[in-house]
């Protein structure tokens, strides 16, 4: 990868500013990517693996969470083994999925008029969406349905299409099927753990013997830059959603989609 340590760690920013908010974090690095000159085989290893920071950042920011259900399944605490349950029924099909569409999704990370067209779409989306919802009954990961947890987990699917936002596609998901906004959030960052793990762990073997010592480098700064800043932006994300809903996330798609597009038109 030949980028310069700026360029890196601006596009770990981007990361950060984006992994967990209905953006697209990954349509974001495309676009940036594009930007600032960054865009090739390799950068789309370095846009799936930086991830892993703010991964991290989910961890730390809900330790007491996570070692909470460690414990609660040492005990066979039924609330434990069902938020156990939800992350995994989520996983599953992202998984199986991720597993036969591989190729394909990383042509698409080279195609930044897909990303700008799916932020428009998926900003339209999330306003209808907020309209239209008005009974949420369902105030706790532990208590969803397990045939809800498999269908939110179906229509994350929808996010391997870049610009989509995978946090996008889970948290309208989750909404439109009756979990509360602030709910559906964390869903969507639990959810992420496992996807971006699986995500990243597929995409290291696969490169395992073409990245040089510069290239890894250029990774790790860029995976301590999208920590940082997305262990900021958890709790502000949170109570946005909580006060005002996710249409200023629609809005803000639907603004820098027409953007990119014109841009991209024009070059």
């Amino acid at each position: 990868m030949d980028a310069s340590w700026l360029t890196i760690v601006l596009l770990g920013i981007v990361e950060g500013l984006t992994e967990f908010i209905p953006v697209s974090s990954t349509g974001h690095l495309v676009l940036a990517g594009e930007l600032l000159g960054f865009r090739s085989a390799a950068s789309a290893t370095f846009d799936i693996v930086i991830q892993l920071g703010a991964i991290l950042a989910v961890l730390v920011y809900y330790h007491r969470r996570f070692t909470g259900v460690l414990a609660g399944l040492a005990r066979r605490d039924p609330a434990a083994w069902a938020f156990s349950r939800n992350v995994a029924l989520g996983f599953v099909p992202t998984l199986i999925v991720g597993a036969l569409a591989y190729s394909a999704i990383k042509a698409m990370l080279e195609t930044p008029a897909i990303v700008a067209w799916a932020l428009i779409i998926g900003g339209v989306a999330i306003l209808v969406i907020e309209r239209l919802v008005k009974r949420l009954t369902i105030h706790s990961v532990e208590t969803i349905p397990p045939a809800k947890a498999v269908l939110i987990g179906l229509i994350q699917c929808l996010s391997m299409i870049p610009g989509v936002s995978r946090s996008g596609a889970t948290i309208m998901g989750a909404l439109s099927l009756g979990v509360e906004r602030r709910v559906a959030a964390e869903y969507s960052f639990f959810l992420a753990v496992p996807v971006m793990l699986a995500a990243s762990a597929k995409e290291l073997w696969q490169v395992r013997d073409t990245l040089g010592d510069s290239a890894w480098g250029q990774i790790g700064l860029g995976f301590v830059v999208s920590f940082v800043v997305a262990l900021a932006v958890i709790r502000g994300f949170l109570a946005i959603v909580t006060r005002h809903g996710f249409a200023p996330f629609a809005i803000y798609r639907i603004v820098v989609g027409g953007i990119a597009l014109v841009w991209l038109a024009g070059r």
